[in-house]
């Protein structure tokens, strides 16, 4: 009985052994499987390997960047005689403009010709109490025209005021001052600086010039008082559209640098990283380069079909064959930044696996429709490039506005992409990042004049597909093509 048992049990044995190498041959199979879909995962969507984190990103793009800031080298911030040469200039176009005095409160313009900012004085949000700058004109014996400069501000202010360091004329400034218990559009119309007009056989009211950031209480509160209140004028708003040569150099710098940032980020990206942590990457490095940060839209593919993007943007995932758009600004020296690159990230920087991923890639490889979306997104890059180009081209003195939007138009409306260019071409560019004149089709009354500087931004947005941009900045010179202040202008979608 023993030894028929063992006989069986030997018989049992032999049968489980080809149960024993088929486990083994599934688990293989198995593991082989996982392999393939954790790649598969990798390939088609870019999943990042462990080893790129953030921060390798981050000082990858430090790292490149530090290589070259010359663009740095040159600019300078703007000197205190600058700022009264500015306001001289504004006073000869309140003469030419039959104005008495321009206003001010603190915002851009403010800064512009004071070198004081919205919050240089009150850092939380603008001043329920006016506290305003005045530039009067005044002629000389000799008939030169020069600026008086001049503010109206609360008394208890006063001291505040004049710590702020406004370069001015005069040893001392010029202050009207008010109590808390009167009306302060009143008491500067009875002030001194409008003596031989406020009296009792004044001819006419004094004619106040304001710009768009004058708030509408303070704008009312002039005109009910008895001011002619009246909006800037072409020869007020020229003074602001000339660049002098130290703004051209921080405007060069500025948006070179903004350039060389996005340049210097763009080899370091791999694929899965949001949009998110790309707009977090390049602030990283504009702040590196010693920038103030402003404004950073980072899109995706269809996200990108919106010029700056919809409200809900941030988590899309970059892979090798996304178009990224890059609309970017920065501040340096109290002048803005305003660029846009369209781009792909480096191919070949996909997690694969070895010998595994070159067998198996066909496997993983797009389908056709995406090798046709590929290619439409290589020809729509060139597209906007050559309307950028024939734009350029046009940016020169005498030119109308709307000579130089029609120019980039007229190519992307010949390639049947004409109702995908849904904005204008361009605005012009300094303290603000969005400055007069702007480059668009209508835009017949303004001729372009050596010292302005535009932005030449082309695009065409496919909805629900994606979006091309090209941005640079262009200052116009007397002769010759407009010189570009962003350093060079994209090369390809690999070298934007």
């Amino acid at each position: 009985m023993i030894g028929k048992v063992a006989h069986r049990s030997q018989r049992e044995l032999g049968a489980r052994q080809p149960t024993a190498r088929a486990r083994t041959f599934f688990l293989s199979l198995a593991s082989i499987s996982i392999l393939f879909v954790l790649w598969a995962r990798t390939e088609l969507y870019g999943i990042v390997h462990p080893s790129f984190s953030l921060e390798t990103v981050r000082k990858c793009a430090t790292d490149n960047v530090h290589d070259d800031l010359s663009f740095l080298y040159v600019a300078k911030p703007i000197r205190a005689h600058e700022f009264l040469e500015r306001r001289d200039r504004l006073a000869r176009a309140l003469v030419a403009s039959d104005a008495d005095a321009f206003v001010l409160e603190p915002g851009y313009a403010f800064q512009y010709y004071g070198n004081v900012s919205q919050t240089d004085w009150e850092p939380w949000e603008p001043e329920e109490r006016p506290f305003l700058m005045l530039i009067l004109p005044t002629t000389s014996h000799s008939g030169v025209v020069s600026a008086r400069t001049a503010f109206l501000a609360p008394h208890f202010e006063e001291g505040r005021v004049r710590m702020l360091g406004i370069p001015s004329h005069q040893d001392e400034l010029d202050i009207v001052i008010w109590e808390e218990h009167w009306d302060p559009y009143v008491t500067l119309l009875d002030s001194h600086l409008f003596d031989g007009l406020n009296g009792p056989a004044q001819q006419r009211a004094p004619k106040l010039m304001m710009d768009d950031e004058v708030r509408d209480f303070i704008s009312r509160g002039l005109a009910s008082s008895g001011f002619d209140t009246v909006g800037l004028t072409p020869e007020a708003e020229l003074v602001r559209q000339i660049k002098s040569a130290a703004e051209v150099e921080i405007l060069r710098a500025v948006n070179t640098g903004t350039v060389a940032a996005v340049r210097a980020m763009r080899p370091c990206l791999v694929p899965g990283l949001t949009e998110d942590e790309v707009r977090h990457v390049l602030n990283h490095v504009l702040q590196y380069v010693g920038f103030d940060l402003f404004f950073n839209i980072v899109l995706f593919e269809e996200n990108g079909a919106l010029p700056h993007g919809g409200f809900i943007v941030g988590d899309k995932k970059v892979t090798e064959d996304t178009m990224i758009v890059i609309d970017v600004g920065a501040h340096y020296l109290g002048y803005s930044s305003d660029i846009c690159r369209s781009f792909f990230i480096d191919p070949g920087r996909r997690t694969s696996w070895g010998s595994f991923a070159s067998w198996s890639r066909p496997l993983a490889s797009p389908l056709p429709t995406s090798l046709g979306l590929r290619e439409e997104k290589l020809k729509i890059w060139d597209i906007v490039f050559r309307a950028q180009s024939a734009a350029a081209s046009m940016l020169k003195p005498n030119r109308t506005a709307a000579s130089v939007d029609v120019a980039a138009r007229s190519i992307i409306e010949e390639a049947g992409y004409g109702e995908c260019f849904t904005h204008r071409l361009g605005h012009g560019i300094g303290i603000k990042a969005h400055e007069s004149p702007y480059l668009n089709k209508w835009n017949e009354r303004v001729h372009l004049k050596p010292g302005m500087v535009f932005t030449n931004e082309p695009g065409i947005y496919l909805e629900g597909k994606f979006g091309v941009r090209h941005e640079d900045i262009y200052l116009i010179r007397p002769n010759g093509e407009a010189e570009i202040l962003t350093g060079r202008r994209a090369l390809s979608p690999y070298d934007p």
